[in-house]
């Protein structure tokens, strides 16, 4: 069992399987903990729509004005979970808040407050995006309410936003794929062909002299002038051998 678990924790396929979990853990495990720490299910988004976003001539696109104060086509937004009650609805001053939409409820919105109101049992909320002419058509309650925008991070959304298209998730694989095949495939199969290569040699000869190659070994002559050995050497018998890999005899190598 111990010598199966030796070899096992140098295949490299299984060092690659357990970096990839630990990458899946790192990614889930950080993913929760963001929505623990800011208290709602949807603690990063990005921005789909450029309702909230001020024209600047005609465009809004998040490439030409991406520092503005303001919500572009793109934008990772960090969201945190509030007590609704709280939320400043002193417009234009207000808080940006992202929501349910009362008519389809799988929809989010992220607009800013434009009107705060109670009414007698519960707060009530109208809303606006910057970039719109009229406030929005319907009244947001409570518990619509996921979070207010805390922060943004221009460009970043683009990559959620690429996924989302019909090419997304395709290209995303096959970069994945490529990835894995440079760094590890790839390099397993050079090194797999450099022991055959080395495992099927069977003698050499240097500046006139010559030996004996069994399996990645060498079998040194007892006359030759070691200049450099890179390897631990090991002895059967009366013959000293030596693990090919890089050896120098008076400046010359053998690799």
């Amino acid at each position: 069992m111990d010598e199966r678990l030796r070899r096992l924790k140098k295949n490299e396929y299984f060092k690659t399987a357990i970096i990839i979990a630990i990458v899946a853990l790192l990614v889930f495990g950080f993913w929760y903990g963001l929505k623990l720490v800011l208290n709602t299910e949807y603690p990063v988004l990005a921005v789909i729509s450029g309702s909230m976003c001020v024209p600047y001539g005609s465009r809004c696109d998040g490439w030409s004005h991406p520092f503005e104060s303001t919500l572009h086509i793109g934008d990772l937004i960090v969201v945190y979970g509030v007590d609704p009650t709280t939320l400043n609805g002193d417009y234009p001053n207000s808080d940006v808040i992202v929501f349910h939409k009362p008519t389809t409820p799988e929809e989010l919105i992220v607009h800013r407050i434009y009107s705060k109101e109670w009414d007698g049992q519960e707060y009530i909320f109208k809303t606006k995006g910057d970039g719109n002419a009229h406030s929005d058509p319907w009244t947001i309650h409570e518990e619509d309410i996921e979070g207010k925008v805390i922060g943004r991070i221009p460009y970043v959304g683009h990559i959620a936003l690429f996924m989302r298209n019909p090419i997304g998730i395709p290209v995303i694989i096959a970069l994945i794929v490529l990835f894995f095949l440079i760094e590890f495939i790839i390099p397993s199969i050079r090194k797999q062909q450099t022991r055959t290569k080395y495992s099927s040699s069977s003698g050499y000869s240097l500046n006139g002299r010559s030996g004996i190659c069994t399996p990645n070994q060498v079998e040194i002559p007892p006359d030759f002038h070691l200049f450099y050995i890179s390897l631990p050497m090991r002895k059967y018998g009366n013959r000293l051998l030596i693990t090919l890999n890089r050896i120098r005899f008076l400046g010359a190598t053998i690799q």
